[in-house]
């Protein structure tokens, strides 16, 4: 995080990534699918910001090991910050979801096993702001709920990967609906949803970067 903190090459690149695939995502073809359609552009926004997500909780959980190994607070801001746009991630990734599933199921929320894990996992993280604040010590907040963090996202794995696959469900690639495998993936597909990972993800950094940087000069101006 130091290194993304430090440098801004990065953040040129992000911006022309994002670019990229809101015109590729609007405008290049999409195979024609069953049930799916035009929905499917969707995908180039929907899921890469999950895997944006993430791999902001990913890196939220290393620098709360790293904080409970080293005792240092700028670890313990990194994985809080990282966290927090972590939570935001998933919130747009969920309402990007429930737009599509408007079109394709007929209702928004439909209690469906994947939409959910997908809140049961939110609420996780939730819980582990409302930890944070009902905490006063500093250093007992940042041990406490780093031990927190690291079970949150244990447990948030089996929600997204595991357990809807184990039940019946309407999202796409379980319950015999059309899922965005190899062969539903075409050249068009490709160009743009690989990019849109690598560009929401940068984007989501590039945000904590942002939050982390204003954290430690507030820090610093209570030292």
């Amino acid at each position: 995080m130091k290194y993304l903190i430090r440098t801004k090459w990065w953040k040129w690149l992000t911006m022309a990534i994002l670019v990229y695939v809101v015109i590729g995502g609007f405008l290049f073809q999409v195979p024609r699918l069953p049930i799916l359609n035009e929905t499917i552009r969707v995908l180039q926004f929907h899921v890469p910001m999950w895997f944006g997500m993430l791999f902001l909780f990913l890196a939220s959980v290393i620098h709360a090991i790293k904080y409970l190994s080293t005792g240092k607070v700028q670890n313990d801001i990194m994985s809080s910050q990282l966290a927090v746009v972590g939570v935001v991630f998933g919130i747009l990734g969920m309402i990007t979801g429930m737009f599509w599933a408007t079109f394709t199921w007929g209702e928004p929320w439909s209690s469906d096993p994947k939409q959910n894990a997908s809140a049961i996992g939110l609420l996780i993280y939730f819980a582990y702001f409302i930890l944070r604040g009902s905490i006063q010590d500093e250093q007992q907040r940042a041990k406490i709920s780093a031990v927190y963090n690291v079970f949150a996202f244990a447990a948030l794995i089996p929600l997204l990967f595991i357990l809807p696959r184990m039940t019946d469900s309407l999202h796409p690639g379980n319950g015999g609906n059309p899922g965005f495998n190899a062969y539903d993936l075409d050249s068009n597909l490709r160009k743009v949803f690989y990019t849109a990972v690598l560009g929401w993800t940068l984007l989501g950094f590039w945000i904590a970067t942002i939050k982390i940087r204003y954290k430690l000069l507030l820090e610093k101006m209570d030292d």
